[in-house]
């Protein structure tokens, strides 16, 4: 059985350039434009095994989105990555802090992106 990605960026390149990096490594992608659509879809029921998510976007951003669902029991132990340009200590911190289950910085290489998907649903 395919596991599902879903995908949080508010760039519509960026979206789809991760969800066919995921098709290609044999996943199956759901796709949010902010964190206001992915709490969303995965209160309609939409299931993931994973959440890559973006910091930076309009409505509710990735920490906040990270803090929502880590409130969830249903999604306490998704594993969620950041895929964010930011890249400081702080804000790194801060998403430990949240809840972040790993953070890689922008532009990303597709084959790291599989990999780290890969380890963490191992």
């Amino acid at each position: 059985m395919n596991k599902t990605v879903m995908t949080v960026d508010d760039s519509p390149s960026i979206r789809q350039m991760v969800a066919m990096t995921l098709r290609m490594g044999g996943y199956a992608v759901v796709e949010a434009a902010d964190g206001a659509e992915a709490l969303d879809k995965l209160a309609d029921g939409v299931h993931v095994d994973v959440i890559v998510t973006d910091q930076n976007m309009p409505n509710v951003d990735g920490l906040t989105f990270t803090r929502r669902l880590r409130g969830q029991a249903q999604h306490a132990r998704t594993p969620i990555l950041m895929l964010t340009t930011e890249s400081s200590a702080e804000m790194k911190a801060a998403g430990r802090a949240a809840g972040l289950t790993g953070w890689m910085v922008k532009p990303f290489d597709p084959k790291t992106l599989i990999a780290v998907i890969g380890k963490v649903l191992a």
